[in-house]
């Protein structure tokens, strides 16, 4: 006997086809594949960037060539504050590279062991990139600024990992995306530094008088990166968390009461 949703058959009538998404919900999903393949190039790009001189050159090299970036404020240093800066832009970068693919849906659902363990990965880098970062951020080259904008973002990425492992462990998975995205905002930093920091030097001509001193324009738009970097990270993740529907900051602030 056919059944209710069998009529159009019974009656010799073809079903009809299953009915689209709205046109809404594909330009979302669009857009979504679109930030993710930016957030997963440029991790890959910066991460590549970042980390490649250093295993290619001493710091006492790099320091001595044009492109050295920070490795002229660390080649003096002492062996310890070496030592936690290589492990914070190694683990870093393992960190860059990994993190796009806990998002991917495709890899969470069609392979959850793969997603698990690279989850680990993830987390243990970020746990080293975060000690290491607590280490150098008293010598960093921002000063006080950097000191505490350095330093507020290595304790945050530790807090936000260690509260998006801790969901997991007790299955609430909404409250672990949700922190895991917060940690990830805060691990992409490393990238919007470095779209930040070229745009704050043009910003800086217009104003300028006289020859053109790149040491000290580099220095004022150095002196604003240390928070810059990473809060406005924060921000568009409470946004896309709140969007969709997962346990925003203050309800997990709430709960944690």
């Amino acid at each position: 006997m056919a059944s209710l949703t069998d009529t159009s058959t019974a009656t010799g009538t073809a079903a009809p086809p299953p009915s689209l998404p709205p046109a809404s919900a594909r330009r979302r999903l669009a857009a979504t594949r679109i930030a993710w393949t930016w957030v997963l190039l440029s991790s890959l790009g910066i991460a590549a960037f970042a980390v490649v001189p250093y295993l290619t050159a001493s710091l006492r090299t790099l320091a001595e060539t044009p492109s050295g970036g920070l490795a002229g404020n660390y080649a003096e240093q002492p062996w310890p504050v070496q030592l936690a800066f290589y492990a914070h832009i190694l683990a870093g970068g393992v960190a860059l590279v990994v993190g796009p693919l806990q998002f991917w849906t495709g890899l969470r659902t069609r392979h959850p062991r793969v997603h698990r363990w690279t989850g680990r990965s993830y987390l243990v880098a970020v746990g080293v990139a975060g000690v290491a970062g607590l280490v150098i951020a008293p010598v960093n080259d921002a000063g006080l600024v950097g000191l505490f904008g350095f330093g507020a973002l290595a304790v945050l990425w530790l807090v936000t990992g260690w509260l998006g492992y801790r969901a997991i462990r007790r299955r609430d998975v909404a409250s672990h995306r949700a922190w895991m995205m917060r940690n990830f905002a805060l691990t992409y930093a490393a990238v919007t530094l470095r779209i930040w920091l070229p745009l704050l030097l043009l910003a800086q001509l217009p104003f300028m008088t006289g020859a053109f001193d790149f040491d000290a324009v580099f220095a004022n738009a150095y002196a604003a990166v240390p928070f810059l970097c990473w809060v406005p990270n924060l921000v568009v993740a409470e946004w896309l968390i709140a969007r969709r529907g997962l346990p925003t900051f203050l309800h997990a602030t709430a709960l944690a009461r």
